[in-house]
């Protein structure tokens, strides 16, 4: 059996970057080394964890590409809200920046889409079907 367990996504600043999702979206944060170079946030089911550019040179033999706040990447990270004006106006006060405003989907779903600390897309969506 292969189980979902978490996502790393590496940033230059983890203890910044932890303390905009805490500001931003409420998740706690379950832990984090004591160099500050990778930090865990409890999510729900699956972990959201962040690790140092530092730590994933020093990981990946053949490099990465770093996010960029110029155009994002073919990624998002899907956040399931109940109130999504509400959730994007606090991550807008927490220092996210709008993407693409609320719309509302043909089958009834709520989205809108900010833009992290680092760059990293995020959707703030209601659950299908509500």
């Amino acid at each position: 059996m292969i189980k979902y367990s978490y996502t790393i996504m590496y940033v230059k600043h983890v203890e910044a970057t932890v303390a905009f999702y805490e500001s931003a979206f409420g998740f706690e944060r379950k832990f984090i080394t004591p160099e500050g170079d990778y930090a865990e946030l409890i999510s729900g089911e699956t972990t959201l964890a962040f690790a140092s550019a530092d730590l994933a040179q020093s990981n990946l033999a053949k490099g990465y590409t770093a996010v960029s706040k110029e155009q994002v990447m073919g990624i998002e990270l899907g956040f399931v809200v109940d109130n999504v004006t509400e959730a994007l106006n606090k991550a807008i006060e927490a220092g996210a920046t709008l993407y693409e405003p609320l719309k509302v989907k043909p089958w009834g779903q709520s989205v809108a889409y900010v833009i992290d600390c680092n760059g990293f897309l995020i959707e703030l969506c209601t659950a299908m079907g509500g």
